[in-house]
Order: C-alpha cells, then sequence, then structure tokens
C-alpha cells in the first residue's frame, strides 16, 4: 500500500507549524477516518520518525499527522532551537484542532502516538486533552526526568540552573544566546571525542546516517536547560491519563532508560491496558528498523482498532 502525503500547516497559539499528513491508500473524501497525530523525539523533525510511524500507520488505514515542533524544523517561532515542553504539548493540541477541522477524520476516533520524548509530550498533553480517544508510546521517555538524572546530583542541577539564568542575562544584555548540539554531528566525530556509548552512538547513525535530514539543526537552545530540569512528563499520570494507553519498550536496557520510564508509565496509569516488550530492541531499533517497527505496529494497530472503532 502506498500512502498519500499532503503538506499542511496549522498555528500553535502564534506559530505556525509545518506538518505532513498521510492519507491511506484508497482515500476518499467522502469517507470518516481514526487519525492518529505523531509526536517525534527531541531534535527530530517530521521527515525522520514522524515519517516512520506516520507511514506506517497510515498503511494500516489511519489519517496520520506528524510535525515539526514549535521553534524547530519548517515550523516558526523564535528564538530557534528552543526546547519548550510546555509549547510541545500545546503543539500536539493544536495538532488535535487542526483534525478538527477536516471532515474526513472522525472526531470521536483520534489518538496520539508519541515516540521517545514524544512519547512523554503525548501523555502529558493526553492527560487534559480528552478528545484524545487513545494513547500509545514507543520508547516514551520522560524527559524532565532523563535531564535531571543526567545532571547527577542536586548541587549540579543547581548550578546548571544558576547557569541557565547567567545566559538568560548575557542574551538580555544583546549577546549571542548559546547553542548546543544534541549529539555529535557525525559518527566521525563521535568516535574522535571517545564516544563509547552503544545508545548514543546509535542515536548519531540514525540521525546522521540512517535518516540524516536538512532541516534538523541538531542544536539546542541554552535557556531549555531550565524548562527541561523543571518539567515532569508524567506528574498527575495516575489522576488524569484515563483514556486507554499502550505502551510499547525496548527489550534491551540502554542509557536512555526508556523501557524503566515505560514501565513506570504503565504501571501508574489507570488506563494502562497492554505493555509490548520487544525483545532484543534497544531504545533506537525502534526509530526506523523494520523488524523492530513493525512488531510495535502491529500491536498499535489492533490497539487503535479496539479503541477507535
Amino acid at each position: 500500500m502506498a500512502s498519500e502525503l499532503r503538506p499542511v500547516s496549522f498555528p500553535s497559539r502564534d506559530i505556525t507549524i509545518a506538518g505532513h499528513l498521510r492519507l491511506p491508500d484508497g482515500f476518499d473524501e467522502r469517507s470518516r477516518y481514526a487519525a492518529l497525530v505523531i509526536v517525534t523525539p527531541g531534535s527530530s523533525v517530521k521527515e525522520q520518525v514522524g515519517a516512520v510511524y506516520g507511514g506506517k500507520m497510515a498503511d494500516r488505514g489511519f489519517v496520520t499527522l506528524a510535525f515539526d515542533p514549535s521553534y524547530q524544523g519548517e515550523s516558526g517561532g523564535e528564538p530557534r532551537d528552543l526546547e519548550d515542553p510546555a509549547a510541545r504539548v500545546e503543539d500536539v493540541r493544536c495538532a488535535v484542532d487542526h483534525l478538527m477541522t477536516l471532515p474526513f477524520v472522525d472526531e470521536a476516533r483520534v489518538g496520539v502516538l508519541g515516540v521517545c520524548n514524544g512519547g512523554g509530550y503525548a501523555v502529558s498533553a493526553a492527560m487534559t486533552e480528552h478528545r484524545i480517544r487513545a494513547v500509545g508510546t514507543v520508547v516514551a521517555v520522560n524527559m524532565g526526568r532523563a535531564w535531571r538524572q543526567t545532571q547527577g546530583s542536586p548541587a549540579a542541577i543547581a548550578a546548571a540552573l544558576e547557569g541557565v539564568g547567567k545566559e538568560r542575562t548575557a542574551t538580555a544584555r544583546g549577546e549571542e544566546p548559546q547553542r548546543s548540539p544534541w549529539i555529535a554531528d557525525s559518527m566521525e566525530e563521535a568516535r574522535a571525542a571517545g564516544e563509547a556509548d552503544p545508545d548514543t552512538l546509535d542515536a548519531v547513525a540514525f540521525y546522521t546516517e540512517r535518516r540524516p535530514a536538512e532541516t534538523r539543526t541538531n542544536r539546542l537552545l541554552a535557556s531549555s536547560n531550565g524548562l527541561l530540569l523543571g518539567f515532569d512528563a508524567f506528574h498527575l499520570v495516575g489522576e488524569l491519563l484515563t483514556q486507554p494507553l499502550q505502551v510499547v519498550v525496548g527489550g534491551r536496557l540502554g542509557t536512555t532508560f526508556s523501557h524503566e520510564d515505560g514501565r513506570m508509565l504503565f504501571e501508574r496509569a489507570p488506563g494502562g491496558e497492554d505493555l509490548l516488550v520487544v525483545e532484543g530492541a534497544g531504545h533506537y531499533d525502534l526509530y526506523d528498523k523494520d523488524e523492530y517497527v513493525d512488531q510495535a505496529v502491529e500491536r498499535l494497530d489492533g490497539f487503535y482498532r479496539k479503541h477507535l472503532r
């Protein structure tokens, strides 16, 4: 099957979001379809993980909408390269708004599918966005947890926040904002730096070799650090995430801790319905490797068909 891709745009607050709407094979404007909002990982643009899952779910008969986050990719917003959890969660809500304007989308059959960091944002949005009827995550990461854990200690977190304050002061006084790479810009650079962590190397391979995209800058605005350190994607999950939930994690544990985050999410969510462990898969294997992604898609297809009939 071959899905049709339509470039679209929609507003998120005062920012124009660039998206890719995928329509299933045999699409009929007069029919009404179940639809999925695809929420991408941190630093990822719609042509990468969003295209993988958006395309595969469209091949299963769903209308899918993947998009570049505010301040990133082809979407608008200043300053560029900002990773703002509140904006990213609002982007998800506004993607639902856009689907509600399409006559061929059944407003009672809308779900969300988030991958990695996008899984955390999808969950955070769904807690208060109940037009989302079903929630699926693949290697979901609570980005706030990950950012705090990376610092290593409360003292280091405090020092990082002091640094954010100094950076904002410098920017307010007219200095050029600081940006840093999310990951190495190439495998050669990663190896030259002595990087040995398999997950980090797999991330570099995915973004620079397996699925590069010209609109991805691989840069993070320094002031994002304060926003990320203060974020918790799973806060209030036990009280507010009442929709059915499908969690997919890789069987191979690693330094992203998405396996642990996924299990925690499943255990805390009242609507937790199923937890699929894809044996042998690492975190980034579930971004684009068919032998693993297709297992996730098969389970997600059944889940959404059940709840978005």
